[in-house]
């Protein structure tokens, strides 16, 4: 075993490598960027450097301060984790030439599955089903459309060097390819620095199944299958193991095609195979195809460890340290049902935009697996993913570990910046998903329906408009009734309330003419002679109420109160990013819905549109700008000018 590390990552997934490398004695350093300086993952480790500015690209991007790090500390290896230099083969020659040890498969083996085409090629040869496509290598604009055409409609565009969605559209008639491949190689360009696509036939009913592998270099096994089907623009949100509906003929061919796509690369470490399934007729082992291979840990690993018993990163250091494989294919069984729920700072009514912001609360269930890279008090940054936590549960059963999960969201609270939490916690709801019935358009044909049961409904509010008037706390809700009742406007950012005090535990609270009996009795809240599992709690950021749907009101003085202006003049930025294109002029009319710009903000493209017809008054920034959220882009004309 290695007598010290060094993690080339940060936030979560640094982390979780530090738990495993204490629980086996292996002291860890970490690295970090000046955004990062008091980040957890630096806290946790044993030692800690400094390698460059905020930007991926001046830190964690960059190789030689990494290996020059681990040199300086003393590590004999290093692990990628995942993202950043975990899939790049040039990192990899460079750490083995510097002597030290690469926790991870071999440059060739991550070449050889770098780009989707060269791996689906390989594949083939290796006997591994591959979806139908094209990908060659003339990237000619009209020999791509032939070859869409060909194949039939809908297709997929994916950038070869692709991964997260990014560069990957789907085209349901020709009339949509040009336009769409146009944006496709730009946001592949953006992010991979690759603008090359390959074209595959679009699944209409897909399922998204990968396989869990491990290989020593010469033989590998399979952990079995994670279904990770639920998931918005091409993104995973959801992820369990085993995959609903798997049958043992399906698990063994899936198994064993993976098993021969690692070996056919002599892969050494933790890798996923990942395939497209066709759930329109069940599962069968003729309706699978190979998509791509992470030639690294995966995000949604904890799933695999929680069914099989197994921590992969404790693998990962043994078998790099020069071990075998720990067991044999035989002796790795399934035990239960896990899920993983990824918590995320991001706006999903606004798309799901990535958010930033302080976290002025946060605190975690207690039933569940809870990693993290955040504490309370730190800030999601602008430069990097915006992931709060990974929440994971395990029960006997599929319905067990669901419900686990349910609870376990229910019961994580967050404040101090939007997320995803009720949207999670309605998708644990969705009668489809209770039933296993997963494919990748689940999100999205549901949409509105999983919105509406993330809205926050009037009864939450009235218990947030309580918190506002300070009338929750214990020394409160139980104290002194006056003579007469206490009768209060409450105003918070966005609107007012009425407050009145009945008595010792007792209000009522008035909110759009509507009056709602607020109790605390037995240890909760009654609202409407209903109990409420809900939490009221305050923090620097406003007040907050947790337990099924949230929400956070900021109290306000309504001395300072002010009339906004018109917002559907102004197109703001939601977040701080990077305006890659901008399409309108002073002066130019526009309808409502019509582009006007494009932002380009956490490695993803936003178009940003008109909220309503009219004339633009003034452009306020140009392509190539860096804009803080909020910054105005673009104005129009009063609809009274």
């Amino acid at each position: 075993m290695f007598s010290k590390i060094l993690i080339a990552n940060r936030g979560e997934i640094a982390c979780r490598v530090i738990d495993t490398c204490r629980r086996l004695g292996v002291p860890t350093v970490a690295v970090y960027s000046d955004a990062d300086r008091a980040a957890r993952h630096v806290a946790l480790a044993d030692e800690a450097v400094h390698i460059g500015g905020p930007a991926p690209k001046d830190s964690y991007l960059r190789g030689e301060a990494i290996i020059a790090a681990a040199q300086a500390t003393g590590a004999e290896a290093i692990h990628p984790g995942y993202g950043f230099l975990s899939e790049n083969p040039d990192f990899v020659d460079a750490v083995t030439v510097a002597g030290l040890v690469f926790i991870g498969p071999s440059a060739a083996a991550i070449r050889a599955m770098g780009l989707k085409d060269a791996a689906k090629a390989l594949m083939e040869e290796a006997g591994v089903p591959v979806v139908p496509g094209y990908h060659g290598a003339d990237q000619d604009a009209g020999r791509l459309a032939q070859e869409a055409a060909r194949i039939g409609w809908p297709v997929l565009i994916k950038a070869v060097a692709g991964g997260g969605g990014k560069g990957m559209r789907r085209v349901d008639r020709p009339a949509d390819f040009t336009d769409a491949l146009a944006s496709a190689r730009g946001e592949a360009t953006t992010a991979f620095g690759n603008p090359a696509v390959l074209i595959e036939k679009y699944i209409e009913q897909p399922r998204h199944i990968e396989v869990q592998v491990f290989g020593d270099g010469t033989r590998a096994v399979h952990m079995f299958e994670r279904d990770c089907s639920l998931q918005r623009r091409h993104q995973k949100v959801i992820e369990e193991a085993p995959a609903p509906g798997m049958t043992p003929e399906m698990r063994a061919a899936m198994g064993q095609a993976a098993v021969r796509a690692a070996e056919a690369i002599g892969y050494s470490g933790a890798g996923t195979i990942e395939f497209i399934v066709d759930g329109s007729r069940g599962l069968r082992p003729d309706g699978f195809w190979f998509m791509e291979m992470n030639t690294r840990l995966q995000v949604e690993h904890p799933v695999t460890e929680a069914i099989t018993g197994i921590d992969l990163v404790e693998w990962q250091l043994r078998v790099a340290s020069g071990e075998p494989l720990p067991k044999r294919q035989d002796e790795l069984t399934i035990t239960g049902h896990a899920f993983e729920a990824r918590l995320y700072a991001e706006d999903v009514p606004a798309g799901f935009l990535p958010a930033t912001g302080r976290l002025a609360h946060l605190r975690f269930a207690e039933n569940a697996r809870n990693e993290t890279g955040v504490r309370q008090g730190d800030s999601i940054s602008p430069w990097y993913d915006p992931m709060i936590a990974k929440v994971i549960t395990h029960g006997p059963t599929r319905a067990i570990a669901l419900r686990a999960l349910e609870t376990a969201l229910t019961d994580t609270e967050v404040a101090g910046t939007v997320t995803n939490l009720d949207f999670l916690i309605a998708l644990t709801r969705h009668d489809g998903f209770r039933r296993g019935e997963v494919d990748t358009g689940l999100i999205a044909r549901d949409l509105d329906a999983l919105l509406d049961q993330a809205e926050p409904p009037p009864e939450t509010q009235a218990l947030a408009l309580l918190g506002v008037a300070g009338l929750h706390a214990p020394e409160v809700r139980g104290g002194v009734t006056l003579w007469a009742p206490l009768r209060r406007t409450v105003t918070w950012e966005g609107g007012e309330g009425v407050v009145e005090v009945l008595g010792p535990g007792r209000a009522r609270v008035t909110l759009d003419r509507a009056a709602h009996e607020i109790a605390w009795e037995g240890g909760r809240w009654w609202v409407d002679g209903s109990p409420r599992r809900s939490r009221i709690v305050t923090h620097d950021a406003g007040v907050s109420v947790f337990g099924g749907r949230s929400l956070t009101l900021v109290p306000q003085d309504p001395l300072d109160r002010h009339t906004e202006a018109a917002g559907a003049a102004l197109t703001l930025s939601p977040m701080p990013g990077l305006v890659k294109a901008v399409f309108v002029a002073a002066g130019q009319q526009v309808a409502a819905g019509d582009r006007l710009a494009i932002l380009e903000a956490m490695k993803m493209e936003h178009t940003l549109t008109a909220a309503r017809d009219g004339t633009v008054a003034e452009v306020l920034a140009e392509a190539g700008a860096q804009v803080e959220a909020g910054a105005p882009l673009i104005r129009l004309e009063d609809e009274d000018e």
